[in-house]
Parts: C-alpha cells; sequence; structure tokens
C-alpha cells in the first residue's frame, strides 16, 4: 500500500477553504474511486488526470485507487482539484518529491496531453492561502499574473504537469516572489466625460451628490433626455479605488471571468448594465452546485445601472433589498451559505409613462391615461425606493439649447470636487460616504442637528411623507450637500434641498 497527499483551495463563494486530498493505492484489479461530495467537474477529472499522466510520460497506478478530497462534508466544484490530484497520485508512487508538497497548495486543470490551462478563481484561492498561512502556491503559468497581485507568499507558474513534478524543467522566470513583482496597475479609465452632458443641470448635480456619498439615484425622463449618457459618466467621477478595493473587485472577476482572460488589478470603479431580461439568478448570484457571483456582486464598488427600470421583473429587482442595505448578499442552500460582497450605487432610469413622452413638452402628444402612468411607475416598489436616496426628473433638451454645445462642468472638475468632499467625510466618520454612516450615528447627541434645521423632515415624517428609514437617507444627503459646498454641517438649505431630490418625482 502507498499513500500520496497534496493540498488545493476549495472556493465557497469568495471564502477560500483547505482541501487535503489523498490518494490510496493498493493491491487489486484496477478502478479509479473518487470520494469527498464532489460535483462532475470534479469526478470527470479522474480521466484528465489519467491522461494527463500517461502523456506526460509516467505511470498511472494501474491498482485500486482511492482519491479522497478532505472535508468530506463540503461541496466541490469546477476543475481546479487537476493538478493536485495528479500530484497526489505521483507521490503515491513516489514519483513527486515529498519536499514539493510541503506547505504547497496547487490549483489548476490539466489538459489531456499534460498542459495546463488557464483556470477561474485563481485570486480569491491565492488570497485564501496566504489568510492561512501558506507559503507557496502552484498555478498555471497563464494565471501567473494574476495570482502575482497577492503579495506576501511564492508564486510558482507552471505550464505543464511535468515542469510541477520536476522542478528542473521550471522557467526561471516563473518563479517569483510577489512582493518583488513590479505590478503595473492600470490605469482609471474616464472615457466617457460629464461634459457631454448639456441641458439637464438638476441632473448632473444629483449625480455630483450621489458620487459624494455613495447614494442611490433615480431618473425619470423621455426616451433621449440624456439618462444612460448620465448614469455611464457616474463611475468616471468616483474617486480611484484604493488597493485593497481593487483586490476586492479583481477577486470576483477571477471568479466569474479568470478561465477567459487575464485578470488585472484596475483602479477604475466596475459598471454593470445589465438587460431588462434578467434572471434573480443572473442578478445576485447562483446556479446548480457552488453559486456563482451574479450582476450585483460585480458590481461591488462601483455602479449598477438599471435601464428601463419598470420592465425589469418585480422579483428580480427586489433581491436588491438585502445588498442596498448590508453590502452583502447570502443565498442559502441545503448544504451550505454563500455570502459575496455587494457594495454597490444603485442607478435607476425610467420613462415618465409607457410611451415615454409624459410630461417631456407641448409639441409631443401622450396617449397614455393616468392609470397607465401609475400602473408603470409602480412597478417599482415601495420598499425598494425607499432605498434610493435621489429622486430626479430629466427634462428632454429644447430647441433653444442647440447653441449650447458645451458644458463647464467636467468629469475632471467633479471629481476633484467628489475627492474633496469624501475627504471631508472620511476625517468626520472614518469612512468615505455618507450614505454609509448609520442612522443612530446621524440622529445621536454627538451630530445631531438643531430642530429648526431638520423641521421639515421632521414634518414630512409625522405626515407619513417618509419613513424614518427615508429620514435617514435626507439626513446623509443633507450632509453630502454640506460637504460639497465645504461647510462643517449641514443647514436649513442642505435639509431642504436634500428633501426635494427625496421627494421630487410624483410617481
Amino acid at each position: 500500500m502507498s499513500l500520496g497527499r497534496a493540498r488545493s483551495i476549495a472556493l465557497v463563494g469568495l471564502t477560500g477553504v483547505p482541501i487535503d486530498i489523498e490518494v490510496d493505492v493498493v493491491s487489486g484489479l484496477p478502478a479509479i474511486r473518487l470520494v469527498g461530495l464532489a460535483d462532475r467537474a470534479v469526478n470527470e477529472a479522474i480521466d484528465r488526470v489519467r491522461s494527463a499522466v500517461t502523456n506526460s510520460e509516467f505511470a498511472f497506478p494501474a491498482q485500486r485507487v482511492t482519491i479522497s478530497l478532505s472535508p468530506a462534508a463540503l461541496p466541490k466544484s469546477g476543475s481546479t482539484f487537476d493538478l493536485p490530484i495528479a500530484m497526489a497520485c505521483l507521490a503515491s508512487l513516489g514519483l513527486a518529491s515529498a519536499e514539493a508538497m510541503v506547505n504547497t497548495v496547487f490549483i489548476g486543470e490539466l489538459a489531456l496531453d499534460g498542459r495546463l490551462r488557464p483556470t477561474a478563481g485563481i485570486l480569491p484561492a491565492v488570497l485564501a492561502a496566504r489568510t492561512l498561512g501558506i507559503g507557496r502556491v502552484v498555478v498555471p503559468r497563464a494565471n501567473l499574473a494574476e495570482a502575482q497581485l497577492v503579495s506576501g507568499i511564492t508564486v510558482v507558474g507552471v505550464s505543464s504537469l511535468r515542469e510541477a513534478v520536476e522542478p528542473g524543467h521550471v522557467d526561471a522566470q516563473a518563479i517569483l516572489h510577489a512582493d518583488e513583482v513590479d505590478v503595473v496597475v492600470d490605469s482609471v479609465a474616464r472615457n466617457f466625460d460629464l461634459s457631454d452632458v448639456i441641458g439637464v443641470e438638476t441632473a448632473v448635480e444629483a449625480l455630483v451628490v450621489a458620487a459624494v456619498g455613495g447614494h442611490n439615484l433615480f431618473m425619470v425622463g423621455p426616451p433621449g433626455a440624456g439618462k444612460t449618457m448620465l448614469a455611464s459618466r457616474l463611475s468616471g467621477i468616483l474617486p480611484p479605488l484604493t488597493e485593497e478595493e481593487a483586490l476586492e473587485v479583481a477577486a470576483i472577476q477571477s471568479l466569474v471571468e479568470g478561465a477567459r482572460r487575464r485578470v488585472d488589478l484596475d483602479r477604475a470603479p466596475p459598471f454593470q448594465a445589465p438587460h431588462h431580461t434578467l434572471s434573480a439568478a443572473g442578478m445576485v448570484g447562483g446556479g446548480a452546485g457552488v453559486a456563482r457571483p451574479g450582476v450585483a456582486v460585480r458590481a461591488h464598488r462601483g455602479v449598477l445601472f438599471l435601464d428601463e427600470a419598470p420592465e425589469f421583473a418585480t422579483n428580480v429587482l427586489d433581491c436588491l433589498r438585502q445588498p442596498l442595505e448590508s453590502g452583502r448578499i447570502s443565498l442559502h442552500r441545503a448544504a451550505f451559505t454563500v455570502e459575496f460582497p455587494s457594495a454597490f450605487q444603485l442607478v435607476l432610469a425610467a420613462n415618465p409613462c409607457p410611451c415615454g413622452q409624459s410630461a417631456s413638452g407641448n409639441d409631443v402628444r401622450c396617449e397614455c391615461t393616468g392609470v397607465q402612468r401609475r400602473r408603470y411607475l409602480a412597478r417599482l416598489s415601495g420598499p425598494l425606493m425607499d432605498r434610493v436616496d435621489l429622486h430626479v426628473t430629466v427634462p428632454r433638451t429644447t430647441v433653444a439649447l442647440r447653441s449650447e454645445l458645451t458644458s463647464t462642468i467636467t468629469s475632471a472638475n467633479a471629481r476633484a470636487r467628489v475627492t474633496a468632499a469624501r475627504a471631508a467625510a472620511v476625517e468626520r466618520w472614518g469612512i468615505g460616504g455618507n450614505a454609509r454612516v448609520p442612522g443612530t450615528v446621524l440622529r445621536g447627541k454627538r451630530y445631531r442637528l438643531a430642530a429648526r434645521e431638520t423641521a421639515p423632515i421632521d414634518i414630512a415624517l409625522r405626515r407619513g411623507d417618509i419613513t424614518m428609514r427615508g429620514y435617514d437617507r435626507v439626513l446623509r444627503v443633507a450632509w453630502s450637500l454640506a460637504d460639497l459646498d465645504g461647510v462643517t454641517t449641514p443647514n436649513a438649505s442642505h435639509i431642504g434641498r436634500a428633501l426635494y431630490f427625496r421627494k421630487g418625482i410624483n410617481q
């Protein structure tokens, strides 16, 4: 009897769990059995590993082979276990040195000829390995640059199974400490400029306020008014992501697209704009076996834009309630629970009525009835809209504005104002973005505003025009307006403007 061992990482969401792989070879009729709650992709690894080992000119055990993935109660999925299973098989025959297995994690999918293919989820797996105190990780050469984004751990890139087994075959350039690598960080992409938007000053002001505080925004206007233009420019006026935030975004991107393209550390906040036919699983995540992140997760630290929001299914929109409050999405399954980070800014855009021409000017005839108009916007549920801080009408640009082809507000100027205002919020709260400040802090003794300043929202609360959640959100917007104006405390004017943004649209 001979026993071989190797280690790998299983991902539950973005959380890495160490997996011990044991291969036991005993006398008997040739057979291979894999145990440990593996899905179909992992079970198919048996055929891939056998072909890869044989085509790499190693001998595969012609005996009874038992492969165990522990902990056995944790579901395993994906093809990342191919390389560690192969290494454990070769270790059981004495073909792989025991020193190569010490304090090392193996991750990668094998081709039938022994080559290593690009694999999804490398970045979160390497992050988990570092957290677990593992000193060395072996990944496919195609994922080496991605793995090197993690500092404090030795990363080895190999292009084949033979390179992983025989260190002499590994190119010296493929073994690097990540903290010794000059990682090129992408510059923040600014493809759209705010100066392109003209004639909607109030909407531009609301966009800047949303960027300052991290507030959610709802825009209503006829087709062609500029709602999509405004939304696409929000990420361009947000401050660049910190290195830690960019690493979080890259880890999500690695989990979703790591097998298809290179994952870089990009400081530009992500922007997601899904089609209105999106399903609930596509929005928050899901799928058979281990759940995968949805669009709301991929928008983490950035902007989620839902154009023609009333056309989305109601249950899809209401899936956003939890992440809008907590910044996280929890998906519960019978065997496990997956949690993804999902702290994004929500931007909704809608026409004023089904035909889109209501209140867009006297020269356009709207044929929708009052009932149709109310029913159309009523597709956006009250609980969802209660979580949106800014409501603004975007009017159609008139002929009189044809000569005004430029705007004095550019993305660079707006971003400078946003950065300065956020710095004031960080100095005051210790976090950037007033939208994340708890209501108990806003209404606490230290930051409580005088009754004469909060009178408008006190009256609105007593009348039932706003909820207690809405009350706190008006306060947060008022603090953002004060930060933009460079004052230390909101006054009655800021409260009034914040309440106007809150109730600016009659649905």
